[in-house]
């Protein structure tokens, strides 16, 4: 069987209110205590895969989960014991004949011993709801994890759809996302668990892949499946940020994540089967992205104060945004969770949506956007800097655009157009940070005339920018030698 379930963190000034919110007359309370097992070389963990022997009130259960799709769905197999005093002896034999317990099978087809690797100990919060036709459990767990001397408290709550429509389960979740600022969390407990039983707190960003698509795929089809795929970038890389467990990279990939996501909704509009809707998701995912830029411009300053110091500038205080709002509160803002939890709807319905064959409709949309960057790319002398910043934003979108497809297009043509963008997207980038820098340092000669740093500063950028954009112009002319490379 499958589970499909939404979990979010409760921020401490939310507990109380959304205690009373659970605990009303329907409400069970059950204690639950859960032992999970792996192999030494943690190969369960690294297949996606987590087995347990849990203690829930009175009865125990054997659970084996599998890899899902990373958001919401994910393969479970469950086994009822006898009620025993003492623990039974996990056996992964007990879940043989499912799909998941096949691949556990395989996995420990050598014989290796399983071991206890973390537990989990929480009581949990639990009553049924029903909404647009859907019934769902909302469980509120409170405990914590324990992995030897290492310990990690847990206050989340999840919503599992028991039955029904998955649309049912995103609009309740939305609602009490609205009603008590809870944020998204698509970690499982026992991935937290694995990562506490290795002392990892920091783990690498989740960076994009391509979505699959199946013989006959349509077009509607094909705008879910790659939601889905920039989903599966942004919101684990979002989770870390808003726990405060990212990095750099990590913030960086949630950035490509969320271009990535913009550019389907903005390039392939038309095949929504909501197109206001992809426009509107399109429109709120602006703020949050242009705040989590904040970061990126003092990237663009470290990588402007070492060439000025070496060009024999006064030492230069960069300009600091610090109104900024922190990356993790973006994130964990419910605006931005109830924006994700849109685009998991929007996502849903295309899947079931009929529409145009995924081919043709490819083909047309890349061959109009293909000629648009073309046309502004022989003109590129003559735009100003807003205008090549619009260019390179469509060649961007249209990088992305290629990504996403690249499985139903001329491999070797399409592998040549990608290389020909991003080195265009290379050089633009430099020139679009070369036009914010003297923005800024313009903007702060016209305050303060007499700071000879940014004087200096502000002649020397304006003496390159002739060379920053002959190369800008040399990198996009290879564009015009891109073949077709749609079928």
């Amino acid at each position: 069987m499958r589970e499909i379930e939404l979990k979010f963190q409760v921020p401490a000034a939310a507990r109380d209110r959304l205690h009373r919110a659970v605990a009303t007359k329907t409400v069970r309370a059950l204690p639950l205590a859960a032992a999970y097992v792996d192999t030494a070389d943690d190969r369960l963990a690294r297949a996606g895969f987590a087995l347990r022997l849990r203690r829930e009130g009175t009865r125990w259960v054997q659970t084996l989960k599998g890899r899902g799709d990373g958001l919401m769905d994910r393969l479970e197999h469950e086994v009822e014991l006898p009620d025993t005093d003492a623990a039974p002896v996990l056996d992964p034999a007990r879940h043989a004949g499912t799909p998941a317990g096949d691949a556990l099978a395989r996995l420990l087809a050598d014989g290796a011993p399983l071991v206890e690797r973390y537990r989990t100990e929480v009581v949990r919060l639990a009553r049924r709801v029903r909404s647009q036709g859907a019934l769902v459990e909302i469980a509120l767990d409170e405990g914590r994890i324990v992995a030897g001397a290492n310990v990690a408290s847990v206050c989340e709550i999840e919503f599992e759809l028991l039955s029904g429509p998955p649309a049912g389960l995103l609009a309740l979740a939305e609602r009490w996302v609205a009603r008590h600022g809870l944020w998204l969390d698509v970690r499982t407990k026992a991935e937290r668990g694995h990562r506490l039983a290795l002392g990892l707190e920091r783990v690498p960003a989740v960076r994009a892949e391509a979505p699959e698509f199946a013989p006959g795929t349509l077009s509607t089809q094909a705008f879910g499946l790659m939601l889905h795929a920039a989903l599966r970038q942004v919101l684990p890389n979002a989770a870390e940020i808003a726990s405060g467990s990212g990095e750099a990279d990590t913030l960086h990939q949630l950035r490509v994540g969320l271009r990535r996501l913009r550019s389907v909704l903005k390039v392939f509009a038309a095949w929504s089967p909501d197109e206001a809707s992809a426009s509107a998701l399109d429109e709120a995912l602006a703020a949050p992205f242009a705040a989590l830029g904040a970061s990126r411009d003092a990237e663009v300053a470290a990588a402007l104060l070492a060439p000025l110091a070496a060009a024999g500038a006064p030492p230069l205080a960069w300009p600091r945004d610090d109104g900024a709002p922190a990356p993790a509160d973006v994130v964990a803002a419910p605006d931005f969770t109830r924006t994700m939890l849109r685009t998991m709807a929007l996502a849903l319905v295309a899947l079931h949506t009929p529409g145009p064959a995924l081919g043709r409709a490819g083909a047309a949309q890349l061959a109009a956007d293909w000629r648009r960057v073309r046309r502004e790319a022989r003109r590129f002398a003559r735009l100003d800097a807003e205008q090549r910043h619009r260019l390179r934003k469509r060649l961007k979108r249209l990088r992305y655009a290629t990504e996403f497809l690249l499985p139903t297009l001329r491999p070797r043509r399409a592998r040549a157009a990608l290389k020909a963008l991003r080195a265009a997207l290379e050089a633009l980038g430099q020139a679009n940070d070369h036009a914010v820098a003297r923005a800024a340092l313009a903007a702060r000669a016209a305050a303060d005339p007499a700071d000879a740093a940014v004087a200096f500063a502000l002649g020397w950028l304006v003496g390159r920018e002739d060379a920053v954009l002959a190369g800008a112009a040399a990198a996009l002319a290879p564009l015009d030698e891109v073949r077709r490379f749609w079928r």
